[in-house]
C-alpha cells in the first residue's frame, strides 16, 4: 500500500514537472520572439527547406501534397469533427464527466490560442504559397497547439481507459507523433515560423496536461470517503 502510494505520488510529480517545463518553453519563446531574437534563426530554417528562395518548398510534388494532407489534421474543421465525435461517443457511454474533459479542454484551449494570437499579433512569414487562405497572426502556431491539445487530451483519456502500460504508451506516443507531424508540415509549407511551432508544442502540452491534473484531482476527490 505504501509502495502504491509512493509510485502515484512520483507520478504526479513528473506529470507537475512535465507541465512547468512546457509552460517554461513557452514563456521563453514568446519573450524571445516579442524581443525578435528568434528572427534571425527561423528565417534560416524556413530558407532551408525552400528551394532559391521562393515560397516552393524543397521536395517533389507528392511531398508538398503530403505536407498538406498532415497539416489539415491540425485544422479547426477537422479538431472539431474529432472532439465532436469523441464527446458524443462518451455521452451515449454515460461518461458525462469524461465528455465535459474533453469540451472543456479543447474548448478553451481554442480561446487560449486564438487570445494569444491576437496579443502577439506576428505577421507570417513572406513565404506563405499564395493558395492557402490564412485568417489569423502567426504566434502561436494554432494547428501545433490545437493538435496538441486535442490528441494529447483525447490519448490521456483512452490511457485511462485501456490496460496495460504498453498500450497507455503507445496511444500517448501516436497522439505526440501526430502533433509533432502536424507542427513540422506548417513550417514545411512555409506558413509558420519554426518558433510559432515550438510556442505551440509547448502551449499545447501544458494545457492538456493541466485539464488532465484537473480531472484527476476530481477523481480523487470522489473517490475519498466523506
Amino acid at each position: 500500500m505504501r509502495f502504491a502510494s509512493r509510485w502515484l505520488e512520483l507520478r504526479v510529480l513528473a506529470i507537475l514537472f512535465g507541465a512547468a517545463m512546457a509552460l517554461w518553453v513557452f514563456i521563453e519563446v514568446a519573450e524571445s520572439v516579442a524581443e525578435g531574437e528568434t528572427h534571425a534563426v527561423d528565417l534560416a530554417l524556413l530558407l532551408a527547406l525552400r528551394a532559391d528562395g521562393s515560397a516552393d518548398p524543397l521536395g517533389p510534388r507528392w511531398l508538398e501534397q503530403t505536407a498538406r494532407d498532415v497539416t489539415a489534421l491540425g485544422s479547426p474543421t477537422v479538431l472539431s469533427l474529432l472532439v465532436l465525435a469523441t464527446c458524443v461517443l462518451l455521452l451515449l457511454a454515460r461518461r458525462y464527466r469524461s465528455a465535459l474533459l474533453v469540451f472543456g479542454a479543447t474548448a478553451s484551449g481554442g480561446i487560449a490560442t486564438r487570445m494569444m494570437k491576437l496579443s502577439f499579433d506576428r505577421p507570417r512569414p513572406e513565404f506563405v504559397p499564395q493558395d492557402i487562405y490564412i485568417a489569423t497572426a502567426s504566434f502561436p502556431s494554432g494547428h501545433a497547439m490545437g493538435s496538441a491539445v486535442v490528441y494529447l487530451t483525447i490519448a490521456a483519456l483512452l490511457a485511462r481507459l485501456i490496460p496495460g502500460r504498453r498500450l497507455k504508451l503507445y496511444v500517448l506516443l501516436v497522439a505526440a507523433t501526430l502533433s509533432v507531424l502536424v507542427g513540422v508540415s506548417r513550417v514545411y509549407l512555409g506558413v509558420h515560423w519554426p518558433s510559432d511551432v515550438v510556442a505551440g508544442w509547448a502551449a499545447g502540452a501544458f494545457w492538456a496536461i493541466a485539464w488532465w491534473l484537473v480531472a484527476w484531482i476530481v477523481d480523487r476527490r470522489r473517490s475519498m470517503p466523506p
